[in-house]
């Protein structure tokens, strides 16, 4: 039970890791606009997601931005 409450909780760190470093690269792309826009990445694909091969995909989600 202990191992599974430490797995549950290591997961839960670094779920919040990851949001907190979103957060931070957020806030440093609004003191930096000279740098570009601040773009996330969705998926290997850009957007597609890893299915595509590698091919460009023309979704209504990627052609949105």
């Amino acid at each position: 039970m202990g191992t599974y409450l430490l797995a549950v909780g290591i997961v839960l760190i670094v779920l919040l890791g990851w949001v907190a470093v979103q957060q931070i690269a957020r806030l440093f792309a609004a003191k930096h606009p000279e740098l570009g826009p601040y773009t996330e990445k969705v998926g290997c694909g850009g957007g597609c997601g890893c299915g595509c091969g590698g091919k460009t995909c023309s979704t209504s989600d990627a052609d949105d931005d």
